[in-house]
């Protein structure tokens, strides 16, 4: 299927996480990328990329240069703003990582955060479904999490949760405006 990965303007065709794991290895090979790639591939202005970093929503570039952690995190947040305030974006990403700001090692890292979305959004049966529903194929999407501390998982479990139910808010919210707008 061609799609657009989540938050960001890149077309590939992904039919399971290892394709989106190998696509961001492959743009991440040879070191980060400058803010004009950042801006193009999320389609987000330059400006608000360094506003989300002024306000500590993400780590400043190393070099000038943005880490695929780092475009992992714009993308989550470029992608949920449709539907959640910035603030709860940061609240979850917080929530998931303990501190907005921590880099360290032993978080779940925002790329992981982010493959384990698209898994979880490419492997569903249906488009919206029900909350029990959801829950059971987190869980299973999650199933190899190694936790990096107790109750991680769950915090993922949770996360993702919030994730899918916000897509599916902002899917809902673009069709009730294109039903809107062909109004006669």
């Amino acid at each position: 299927m061609t799609n657009k990965l989540p938050g960001t303007t890149i077309e590939i065709t992904v039919s399971n996480v290892v394709d989106a794991k190998n696509f961001l290895d492959n743009v991440f090979s040879c070191g980060g990328l400058m803010m004009s790639q950042v801006a193009r591939l999320t389609g987000l202005e330059p400006y608000i990329i360094q506003n989300w970093v002024k306000r500590g929503f993400l780590p400043p570039p190393t070099q000038k240069l943005y880490s695929k952690r780092q475009f992992c995190r714009i993308a989550i947040i470029n992608m949920l703003r449709d539907s959640l305030q910035i603030e709860k974006i940061t609240n979850l990403l917080s929530y998931i990582n303990g501190r907005l700001d921590d880099e360290s090692d032993d978080i779940i890292d925002d790329s992981d955060l982010y493959l384990y979305y698209i898994s979880a959004i490419c492997s569903l049966e249906k488009p919206i479904i029900d909350e029990t529903y959801i829950k059971a194929h987190i869980e299973k999407v999650v199933s190899d999490f190694p936790e990096p501390f107790p109750g991680a998982k769950k915090r993922l479990c949770k996360v993702l949760a919030v994730m899918l139910n916000a897509q599916f808010a902002s899917v809902l919210r673009k069709r009730a405006e294109d039903i809107m707008n062909s109004l006669d």
